[in-house]
């Protein structure tokens, strides 16, 4: 798993965790299946971290496109703040 760079790391790590990411998503975007994205987080994860987001994402619906309802379409909440890329404040 070390063909990623530390952003790439960093977004699969944060995508893993997100709630209505889906595990397709990740897949995607950088060609991990499920079973590949638990061994990620096991091996850039501690121990406790690991177990934690296992129990977190273990049945849970929305990650998983085929299980999710209908009403879920989209990645992001839709009370997320978008990011955006300037974030110097213009006075």
């Amino acid at each position: 798993m070390s063909r990623f760079n530390t952003s790439d790391t960093d977004r699969i790590i944060e995508m893993a965790w997100e709630d209505r990411t889906p595990f397709e998503a990740i897949a995607q975007q950088f060609g991990l299946s499920e079973k590949e994205v638990i061994a990620f987080m096991r091996s850039n994860s501690k121990p406790s971290s690991f177990k934690m987001w296992r129990k977190r994402m273990k049945g849970r619906t929305t990650k998983h496109s085929g299980l999710r309802s209908n009403a879920v379409s989209r990645f992001k909440c839709n009370r997320q703040r978008s990011i955006t890329l300037n974030k110097i404040s213009k006075r």
